[in-house]
């Protein structure tokens, strides 16, 4: 049998494809590039010959700007902040690299996520978190299908970042990317705001700066530059400092407020994947409104097999309309859909 790799020159999918050539796969890396790399991807080899693996270069640029660049202009432009990695990983690693990997003769694809998937009795795929509470990618997975998970594989689930450090190590294995990033991978060197502004359809819009009460407090040079929650930019003294509470795109307002007014027990979530079966009755999950975010207690009550309203135990701040809001039970991930407006 043989497996794919996503391979991104960094450490976490090298040990990733050492781990599976070390079981004795078949192993075949894949480095895509999507038109907004920095670096030359034929320097990828190198990583090939450390492992004993051959590299296919996969184009998926127009795939990686209609599905993820695409979406991630569209989403601000509708005052919404957006997660392209919950978008990327469904449509591009294992939609458009899964499909190369198949022509390649390949039947799974790995990656270097930190997230696990078990089979039931039946044959179901389940998404668990990865082991190490610090590095669990699980949310970033929660749109993925049980077909795409049938052909997921995740060696370093099981594993913590310092093990596979310490692994790299001692078996001589260097990566050729720096440090994994924490930023959106395709804004290098910009704001998010000079990135969005070289999109169709950014021209510079300001407009009024409001409280949460309706007094005029200012200007803002465009929506886009803000997300809920934001404190800096708004720059309009106060006793205390002012967030970004709402974005309303119809009137071009920037709606701020003290931190209090951040608070919510409540958020409506629309076009949900799920893994399993979708819930016909209430149910208590725990809730993640972004990645860093600790899942939080809360009550699942279904509208519809797509649309629910998540009511917390707990008040939760900074709730962010366009984010995506991921189930869990337990370790389980049980889906994950759009934080509505």
């Amino acid at each position: 049998m043989t497996t794919a790799i996503a391979i991104s020159g960094g450490i976490d999918s090298l040990i990733a494809a050492y781990l599976l050539k070390a079981e004795g796969h078949k192993v075949i890396g894949i480095h895509f590039v999507t038109g907004y790399e920095s670096g030359d991807p034929r320097e990828i080899a190198t990583i090939g010959n450390q492992i004993g693996i051959p590299i296919k270069i996969a184009d998926c640029g127009a795939d990686f700007q209609a599905k993820v660049v695409d979406y991630f202009a569209r989403t601000y432009r509708a005052g919404r902040t957006p997660n392209p990695c919950l978008v990327c990983n469904p449509s591009i690693k294992f939609g458009t690299i899964l499909a190369t990997a198949r022509e390649l003769g390949a039947s799974r694809l790995a990656t270097g996520h930190y997230a696990r998937v078990a089979r039931d009795d039946s044959g179901g795929c389940h998404l668990l978190r990865g082991i190490d509470p610090k590095k669990d990618q699980s949310y970033f997975l929660a749109f993925l299908s049980q077909e795409q998970l049938a052909a997921a594989c995740f060696p370093l689930g099981s594993m913590t970042k310092s093990e596979v450090r310490k692994l790299a190590e001692k078996k001589g294995l260097h990566p050729i990317a720096d440090e994994e990033s924490q930023d959106i991978c395709f804004i290098k060197g910009n704001s998010y705001g000079e990135f969005l502004a070289r999109q169709g359809g950014f021209e510079p819009a300001p407009g009024l700066i409001e409280d949460v009460n309706g007094k005029r407090l200012g200007e803002h040079r465009g929506l886009h530059l803000f997300t809920i929650g934001q404190r800096r930019g708004i720059n309009c003294p106060a006793s205390e400092s002012y967030y970004v509470v709402k974005i309303d795109t119809a009137q071009n307002r920037l709606i701020v407020g003290f931190k209090k007014y951040l608070i919510s027990s409540e958020c409506r979530v629309t076009e949900i994947n799920w893994i399993g079966q979708s819930p016909k009755s209430p149910m208590k999950v725990s809730t993640r409104v972004r990645y860093r975010h600790k899942a939080a207690a809360s009550m699942l009550f279904p509208i519809d097999s797509h649309t629910a309203v998540v009511k917390f135990e707990s008040p939760q701040s900074a709730i962010t309309p366009g984010q995506g809001a991921v189930f869990y039970n337990g370790d389980e991930v049980l889906g994950g859909g759009w934080i509505g407006n």
